[in-house]
């Protein structure tokens, strides 16, 4: 086995078993007997329990925010309207959420957590989200794509729309027998926010 398979199986349990029993009810052993490899390589990648955790975090949430901001480049360089970016951004955030769903679910879960970890991430990555998605409705309004900015909850509404079936995917499971992770689900909730969206801009713009 690589290195980096060894690396990628420690992670992949790692997720599986933060989700299960939780960070703190998992320890260092239990991650290498699932990922089947010894303590020394977690130590030789992460160092410590902790540090496999920022990695985790760390790394989902700048693929996150890369989603946005390639999306915000686009409607700066005036490749399509701010609109169709901030679709695009939406439609590229969930996507990515579903395909790494475990993770998802479990970073959104850490996130909820008041520690000096999370207090971090809420001042780059999480501020850096609401920066962005601002930023596109703010070109939006510039360009005349918008009659007026919409309320300071917008950005807040709009991710709590995105992260809520990746956070709560058992609670969709069982209460409204929907499927986050599959296609057609992804479809459906991304027309619905696409709705959503769309009343705050002019009537005439075409959805992608």
């Amino acid at each position: 086995m690589t290195k980096r398979a060894s690396k990628e199986k420690v992670i992949k349990a790692a997720i599986n078993l933060f989700n299960v029993k939780g960070f703190s009810g998992t320890s260092v052993r239990d991650i290498a007997n699932d990922a089947g490899c010894n303590v020394a390589l977690i130590s030789y990648y992460f160092r410590n329990k902790q540090g496999l955790l920022e990695h985790l975090i760390t790394s989902f949430l700048e693929r996150y925010i890369e989603a946005i901001e390639i999306q915000v480049k686009r409607a700066e360089n005036e490749e399509e309207s701010a609109y169709d970016c901030l679709l695009k951004a939406i439609w590229d955030v969930m996507l990515y959420q579903q395909n790494k769903h475990q993770l998802a679910r479990f970073v959104h879960r850490e996130i909820t957590l008041d520690t000096v970890l999370v207090r971090e991430l809420m001042t780059t990555y999480l501020a850096k989200e609401k920066h962005l998605y601002h930023t596109l409705v703010q070109i939006g309004y510039e360009n005349g794509e918008m009659d007026k900015l919409p309320n300071e909850y917008f950005e807040l509404q709009l991710r709590g729309m995105l992260i809520m079936p990746f956070l709560h995917p058992q609670y969709i499971r069982e209460v409204y027998h929907l499927m986050p992770h599959e296609g057609h689900f992804l479809d459906q909730y991304f027309s619905e926010i696409a709705n959503w969206v769309a009343i705050h801009f002019n009537d005439d713009i075409t959805s992608v």
